[in-house]
């Protein structure tokens, strides 16, 4: 998978529970946002944003120059100077303790207890400006790069997996989904194709959905044999294994052993799926995101930022 959110249930856990913007809840993944303590008693230091595991760490670094944040949430109700910026934002009333905030797609989203004052909420806006300038630039850059991985669903259409890329062939001569293997290519040629048994002229649904019940099928066998390894490091025991599709997590685990993970994972290389699953195998011995529960994936999987990093920020295709 913020301080302000209550804590999670002792039963299951996940990696990330924030879901990207625009898509159904239950898929994929977004950077959560810095939660600022609200009320007097919380200021006898500059508030720090609390940071939940799996998300970006604000840090206060110029805002790039040139950026262009969408400045207007289309549900906006107050707006605010920060820097040269005017930003329109969504203010939301919730029984909860800290002022919270979220940068999706459509912009900023202002969550604050209900008896917090727009002045204290103009404040802490003011105090984590540069932050919040910055993940609406980078919230943009990511809506650009989402529009630019859209695929066309046809005869030579790209599509990642386990980090290659892989070209589409439809190829009636055959029966189901076959990967190849070229032996040699020009430098930069994909070496791996992926032939269809579709005819030329198969409708960009069939494919996209040969596609991806081929990808799934390859996650879940995948899963299963990654899931084996780190069980045995870890010595825990994985009683079910399912695909996901939620838009909110890339896993969960249940205190019962069971074990959910989100297909889409299987674009991603091998050391980004080892790290979402153990992440969430560690969860079978460490039910908390405690430092205690850290230690034990780097146990597993030392040097695991690396992998963290690539998942917050890689773009995914769209498959619509």
């Amino acid at each position: 998978m913020p301080s302000a959110k209550a804590p999670p249930t002792p039963f299951q856990l996940s990696l990330f529970d924030a879901a990207p913007e625009g898509d159904a809840p239950g898929a994929g993944v977004r950077a959560q946002p810095p939660a600022v303590p609200a009320g007097p008693a919380s200021r006898t230091e500059p508030p720090r944003p609390a940071v939940a595991p799996g998300t970006v760490s604000p840090s206060g670094a110029p805002v790039p120059t040139g950026m262009a944040p969408p400045h207007r949430h289309p549900r906006a109700g107050r707006e605010i100077r920060l820097g040269e910026h005017t930003v329109a934002y969504e203010l939301k009333r919730a029984r909860r303790r800290t002022i919270g905030f979220v940068i999706g797609a459509e912009g900023l989203t202002v969550s604050a207890p209900r008896w917090v004052g727009h002045g204290e909420i103009e404040a802490a806006l003011r105090e984590k400006g540069h932050w919040i300038l910055r993940k609406l630039h980078e919230q943009q850059e990511r809506t650009r790069r989402l529009e630019r991985s859209r695929i066309e669903w046809r005869d030579g259409a790209a599509v990642p997996f386990l980090g290659e890329t892989v070209i589409l062939v439809l190829d009636p001569r055959i029966t189901g989904s076959v990967l190849r293997q070229a032996e040699a290519t020009l430098p930069g040629v994909p070496a791996l194709t992926l032939h269809l048994g579709l005819p030329q002229e198969a409708a960009p649904e069939q494919i996209r959905d040969a596609v991806q019940s081929w990808l799934q099928r390859q996650a879940k066998r995948i899963f299963e044999e990654r899931c084996a390894v780190f069980a045995e490091r870890l010595k825990v025991r994985v009683r079910k294994l399912a695909l996901s599709a939620a838009a909110t997590r890339w896993g969960s685990a249940n205190a019962d052993g069971s074990i959910r993970l989100n297909w889409r994972l299987v674009h991603f290389a091998l050391p980004v799926i080892d790290y979402v699953v153990a992440h969430e195998l560690a969860h079978l011995r460490e039910m908390n995101h405690s430092p205690a529960f850290w230690e034990v994936v780097r146990s597993a999987l030392p040097g695991f930022e690396q992998a963290r990093g690539t998942l917050r920020h890689e773009v995914l295709p769209a498959f619509d």
